[in-house]
């Protein structure tokens, strides 16, 4: 099963909106994955363990693993390629 962290400035607010459509694409699409909502500074120390980030907010640095931006989910604005961009991340592994 693959692990996603999904990082916001916060770690509650916009990581919250990405995780519930996260969830639901992957429900959608009958795939299973472990999500972990957490603050952006989190995600150096925590990238190891994880195959994928997905942000709502701008990365300070670059991560070992694959980026997905995804403040399209809260500005509604792009969705279609975030969600094809997380489908296209599965279907490659």
């Amino acid at each position: 099963m693959k692990k996603i962290l999904i990082a916001c400035g916060a770690g509650i607010a916009t990581s919250t909106v990405a995780t519930e459509k996260v969830r639901t694409l992957l429900e959608k699409n009958n795939i299973k994955a472990d999500l972990r909502q957490c603050l952006i500074a989190e995600v150096a120390s925590l990238q190891d363990n994880y195959d994928l980030i997905i942000s709502t907010t701008m990365l300070p640095q670059e991560f070992k693993i694959p980026v997905i931006k995804a403040l399209g989910y809260i500005s509604g604005i792009g969705v279609e390629k975030i969600d094809a961009a997380i489908l296209s991340f599965f279907e490659e592994k």
